[in-house]
Order: structure tokens, then sequence, then C-alpha cells
């Protein structure tokens, strides 16, 4: 079972929970409108509130509060 992210905790509009990854669906990631394979870890658990585009992202979606 996955730690709760700060995604949840801070309300942000575009995430959209835990989705199962694999061949048996084996692997749980917490995904968003913005990382739909993996929200990066610096983001989900760590210091970076996401109000920037993180580097590699793809798009440009931040976090903003429901």
């Amino acid at each position: 079972m996955l730690p709760v992210p700060n995604c949840f905790k801070r309300t942000c509009k575009y995430f959209e929970g835990v989705k199962w990854f694999g061949k048996e669906e084996t692997t749980e990631r917490i995904i968003c409108k913005a990382f739909p394979n993996n929200i990066p870890s610096a983001i989900a658990y760590g210091d970076n509130k996401h109000t920037k585009p993180f580097p590699g992202q793809g798009n440009k979606i931040v976090f903003k509060k429901k």
C-alpha cells in the first residue's frame, strides 16, 4: 500500500488517485493529469509543491487547488 501523497493532502484539482500497472496489474502508481504514468516522488512525497512544470514533464499542468 502506498503512503498518502501530498497531492491528495493538498487537494490538487488534477490528482486522479492510484492506478494499477503491469501484466497482472501488480504495480500501483499514483497518477494525475500532469503525470499519467506516475507522479515523481519529489512531488508526491517530497518538498516540491509543483507550482512550476517539473523537468521532463511533457505538459504545463501544475498544482491547482480544488
